[in-house]
């Protein structure tokens, strides 16, 4: 629900419009509206943050002592001295809580997704590396009989022997090929459902294929690229043999239940590590599961806002008229209310597959000869790119192979010498392989980039030796040449396929260190502050919010994460030990350690309505994981 009193609508008009004008025009609605909303509080005392140093990132003021707060914004920032008078005689209190802290720009979660995240940290988590999760560390498996043990303790620790037992984390690529006998050697009673580090395959035992009512025929009624892609004996199914068997486990995995305790712990995990906006791209298309997400994620106090970038992939499949595409992406603006909110014209395209799975599309043959998959058809790639640029829509696109790069920056120039745009701000989103041409290309077409750092930290050792090899996997998301290029680039997590944790993605960049402790390609490393740039105002740049949020200035939203140290002059190597003390969204703080809330959901609780929504809850995180159309 949208709030109606005059001080919450200022702010959803302030959220939906200002971040979209020309920089001049959002600077003077930013700057008349906060104007409006100061004469609204202007009987409320203002509050003065003290710490021991503030990093702005304002290029006017780099660093101060302390922040005014007037309402939802930030009014001053310098001295004690300084930011008093500037409030010019208006009540204020001042907050020392922090003064023994740092206070940096609110971290932004730039590209999370919700669901895949919810469903993922809300199932036994067995994984290639360690999750500091709020209820304590869930540490990395070391192999797989590692896996089988504490899988075994799992099923052995189930309140009922019929409850479905669902797992998250094997990656084949580091400890074995994982089949249905693996999982009948633990229980042949208890339904075991094993879902790859990818998302993109997914192992049952026995009692779940029955469960599901999974048989040899059931799979013979697949599509043949289904039925290519399943293997009913092993138990396994992967990229369209995983969507085909969707209809009969997803209530195994994706239960209204698992669904809201999941969304709750991304909710309080994302807290903890400073967040204070956060944007999916690929929103949801099920108006029944978005509602389920809204109850969680838009509620009233919710520690941070969430915007959601529509799928233009889905979309663009389900109309064939051009005309139609635009109206039917911008309708989904009614989905949201209060804490949850569409990103206005701006959409997420699919080029190639996924890095987990080795499925990107790469210029020089894998190592094993295997091939690598295209997300969206060539003319369907172009339609959509083609539609949502002539509508003035900001791309954001999925890409992690060089050739994939190469379809992206094609595409991207002939629609700049058809119809050119000035600041497109077209957005290369997880950046994995590329090559140093590509760098410069992406530069001359006016592109900017979101990459993921851990790719690095987590991949590169195996993928030089697996899929890859060691020059490929070692430039992985190359920062280094993006950043002498006078790129914009910022950092994302794409959780689950990383941590949601700003200070752990900017170790990664700053670092390149990888699981065996050596540093891979180290001249991609970048600095500390760029990597705090790269989660906070370059951040909100590839956002189209740069006017908003990301830096501590006057007229901004008082967006802060309070840490107990400055990521700017510690040890890069201690970057991601730095404690997250708390944050402040708006004005409204929220310690980082508090009790957990629980939200109400108005969730289906009839079986056919459960069943549907665990379905739809399903199929929008296969098409997050796989950018597949499920059929």
């Amino acid at each position: 629900m949208f709030p109606t009193d005059r001080r919450s609508v200022l702010r959803v008009l302030l959220w939906g419009s200002a971040a979209f004008l020309p920089s001049h025009s959002a600077r003077a609605l930013t700057n008349s509206l906060s104007d409006l909303g100061g004469t609204m509080v202007q009987n409320a005392d203002a509050v003065i943050y003290t710490a021991r140093e503030v990093v702005t990132l304002d290029p006017a003021r780099p660093t101060a002592q302390a922040v005014a707060v007037l309402g939802d914004r930030i009014h001053a920032a310098g001295t004690l001295s300084e930011v008093t008078a500037a409030l010019d005689g208006h009540p204020y209190r001042v907050d020392d809580r922090y003064s023994g802290h740092v206070i940096v720009p609110g971290f932004i979660a730039q590209h999370d997704h919700p669901i895949l995240a919810a469903l993922t940290m809300a199932s036994v988590i067995l994984s290639i590396e360690d999750w500091v999760l709020p209820g304590g560390t869930v540490p990395a498996v070391r192999d797989k009989a590692d896996f089988i043990a504490r899988l075994t303790e799992a099923v052995s620790a189930a309140p009922t022997a019929d409850e479905p037992i669902l797992t998250w984390g094997y990656h084949p690529s580091f400890y074995g090929r994982l089949t249905r006998s693996d999982l009948d050697a633990i229980s042949t009673q208890q339904p075991i459902l094993a879902w790859a580090r990818s998302c993109h395959e997914m192992v049952l035992n026995s009692a779940a294929l029955a469960r599901g009512g999974v048989t040899a025929d059931t799979v013979a009624g697949f599509s043949d690229t289904a039925q290519e892609q399943s293997n009913f004996d092993e138990g396994r199914f992967w990229e369209q043999g995983f969507f085909a068997v969707l209809p009969n486990i997803g209530s195994m995995v994706a239960s209204p239940e698992r669904l809201r305790a999941g969304l709750e712990l991304s909710r309080d995990y994302m807290r903890a590590k400073g967040i204070t906006i956060g944007n999916e791209p690929g929103g949801i298309l099920s108006k029944q599961v978005q509602d389920g997400v809204n109850a969680v994620f838009g509620a009233a106090d919710m520690p941070f806002r969430w915007s959601f970038m529509a799928d233009g992939k889905s979309l663009i499949a389900a109309q064939p008229d051009d005309a139609r595409v635009i109206a039917d992406t911008e309708a989904l603006a009614g989905w949201y209310g209060g804490m949850t909110s569409l990103a206005p014209k701006q959409i997420k395209l699919f080029a190639d597959g996924a890095i987990y799975s080795q499925l990107m599309q790469v210029r020089d043959p894998f190592l094993d000869g295997h091939k690598g998959e295209w997300m969206m058809d060539l003319d369907q790639f172009q339609r959509a790119f083609r539609v949502y640029w002539d509508a003035g829509y900001q791309l954001h696109v999925h890409v992690n192979g060089d050739a994939g790069l190469d379809r992206v920056l094609d595409t991207l120039e002939t629609n700049l010498r058809r119809t050119p745009r000035d600041d497109h701000r077209t957005t290369i989103v997880h950046f994995a392989v590329s090559g140093a041409d590509q760098v410069l290309r992406i530069r001359d077409l006016g592109a900017i980039v979101s990459a993921n750092p851990y790719y690095v930290a987590a991949l590169a050792d195996n993928y030089g030796e697996v899929g890859l090899g060691p020059d490929r996997a070692d430039n992985m998301v190359r920062l280094g040449d993006v950043e002498a290029a006078g790129i914009s680039w910022s950092l994302h997590s794409d959780m689950p396929m990383a941590p949601c944790d700003p200070l752990f993605l900017m170790w990664c960049a700053v670092n390149r260190v990888t699981s065996s402790g050596r540093v891979a390609g180290p001249a991609q490393r970048v600095s500390a502050e760029t990597a705090l740039r790269g989660v906070t105002i370059n951040a909100a740049y590839s956002l189209k919010l740069e006017h908003e949020i990301g830096s501590i200035e006057p007229g901004k939203r008082a967006n802060l994460t309070i840490l107990g140290d400055n990521p700017l002059t510690v040890d890069p190597e201690k970057i991601r030990d730095i404690a997250v003390i708390g944050t402040v969204m708006e004005g409204r703080d929220f310690p980082a350690q508090s009790d957990r809330r629980k939200a109400s959901l108005d969730m289906p609780r009839n079986p056919e309505a459960s069943q549907e929504f665990a379905v739809a809850a399903l199929d929008h995180a296969m098409r997050v994981a796989h950018g597949h159309e499920g059929n």
